[in-house]
C-alpha cells in the first residue's frame, strides 16, 4: 500500500482525497519509485474536472521525481537507487508508484529532485514549443501568455537565450516584475492594457512571428491580432476555457495565419524524443540559461488547496507537492 491522492468522481478540488492505495510489485518493463517531489500542472486540473477523460478512479498527477526501489523484468539502463524523473504519466500524486521504465530519465548530478519535478512537464512543453512547433530563430519576436507561470518562466528565459525578442503577458504588477526578471524584454499587464494594441506598438505595427498561448479562450482571438502575416498561434492550453474557431476564414482575414494545438503526447511520444528533450532541458538549467523558480510547495495531503491556488491564478513559477 501507499498513500495517494485519489479522484473517484469528477469535479472541483474537493473531489481529491488522500487515501491508502494498493501498490503491486513492478511488472515487465516497469520500475517502482519512492517519490521525493511531484509537479503540479494545469493538465492535472483538466483530468480532475473531466475536460480530459481519465478512467475513474485514478491517482491524480502527471509529473514527478524520485528514487528507483525495484525493477521489473526486462528493464535495462536503470538500477535500484537511481534518481529519475518523468512527465506525462498519470498517477504522480503518491508517496510511491509504478511507472514505465522507458518514460523515465536520469536526473543529472547537480540538479535536485525538486528542480527536476518542477521542470519535467513544463520544461519539455517549452522545449517542443520553442524547438519543434515553431523553431525560434535569433532575431524573431515572440509573445508568451502567462509569462510568470511555471511554463512561462522557463520558456521566456530559454527563448531569450536563443536570441529572440520576448514579449510576455501577466495579470498583476508583481507577476509583470517576475516575468521581466526571467527573460522578457517587455511584459504587458493584460488587466490594465490592451495586449494586442500594445504588441502592435512594440513591433512597429508588424506583429510577432509566433504567439504561444496556454490561456485559451480568453486570449485566443486577440492573440491572432498580434501576429504578422503568415505567423503562427500555438494554442497549448485551456486555462480560461476551450478554444473554438467557428469560421476558419477568420485566419485569412487576419493575415493567412496558422494555428496549431500541439501536445506533449505527439512531440515526446518516443523514448528518443523524450531523452533528446530532457537532455536539452537539463543542459539549459545546468548552464544557467534557465533559472528554475519554485513559487510554492504543498504537502501531498494539501493537493486540493494547491489546485485551488493554481486555478485562482494565485501561483507563480512552478508548484510542487512533497510526499
Amino acid at each position: 500500500m501507499t498513500r495517494a491522492v485519489i479522484v473517484r468522481q469528477l469535479g472541483g478540488p474537493e473531489v481529491m482525497n488522500l487515501e491508502d492505495w494498493p501498490l503491486a510489485s513492478p511488472g515487465p518493463g516497469q520500475v517502482a519509485l519512492r517519490q521525493t517531489a511531484i509537479g503540479l500542472n494545469f493538465i492535472d486540473t483538466y483530468q480532475r474536472s473531466g475536460l480530459y477523460p481519465v478512467q475513474l478512479p485514478f491517482v491524480a498527477g502527471n509529473e514527478g521525481a524520485g528514487v528507483i526501489t525495484a525493477l521489473g523484468e526486462g528493464v535495462t539502463g536503470f538500477a535500484v537507487g537511481d534518481r529519475v524523473a518523468y512527465q506525462g504519466q498519470v498517477g504522480a500524486y503518491a508517496a510511491e508508484r509504478l511507472a514505465p521504465a522507458d518514460r523515465m530519465v536520469h536526473i543529472p548530478a547537480g540538479i535536485s529532485d525538486q528542480t527536476a519535478a518542477a521542470i519535467m512537464l513544463k520544461g519539455l512543453t517549452a522545449y517542443y514549443l520553442l524547438f519543434k512547433t515553431w523553431p525560434v530563430a535569433r532575431g524573431e519576436t515572440i509573445l508568451w501568455h502567462a509569462a510568470a507561470g511555471g511554463t512561462g518562466l522557463i520558456a521566456t528565459q530559454w527563448a531569450k537565450a536563443l536570441g529572440a525578442t520576448v514579449i510576455g503577458t501577466a495579470g498583476s504588477d508583481d507577476k509583470v516584475a517576475l516575468a521581466k526578471a526571467h527573460g522578457c524584454d517587455h511584459v504587458i499587464n493584460y488587466r490594465t492594457e490592451d495586449f494586442a494594441a500594445r504588441v502592435r506598438e512594440l513591433t512597429g505595427g508588424r506583429g510577432v512571428d509566433v504567439v504561444y498561448d496556454g490561456v485559451g479562450k480568453a486570449t485566443f482571438e486577440k492573440s491572432l491580432d498580434c501576429l504578422r502575416p503568415r505567423g503562427l498561434l500555438a494554442s497549448f492550453g485551456n486555462a480560461s476555457g476551450v478554444v473554438s474557431i467557428p469560421d476558419v476564414t477568420l485566419l485569412a482575414r487576419k493575415g493567412s495565419l496558422y494555428v496549431t494545438r500541439p501536445t506533449g503526447a505527439h512531440y515526446m511520444g518516443t523514448r528518443a524524443e523524450l531523452v533528446e528533450g530532457a537532455a536539452s532541458l537539463f543542459e539549459a538549467v545546468a548552464s544557467g540559461a534557465i533559472k528554475v523558480e519554485i513559487g510554492r510547495t504543498f504537502a501531498l495531503a494539501d493537493a486540493a488547496e494547491a489546485h485551488r491556488a493554481l486555478e485562482n491564478r494565485e501561483t507563480t513559477g512552478s508548484v510542487i507537492l512533497l510526499p
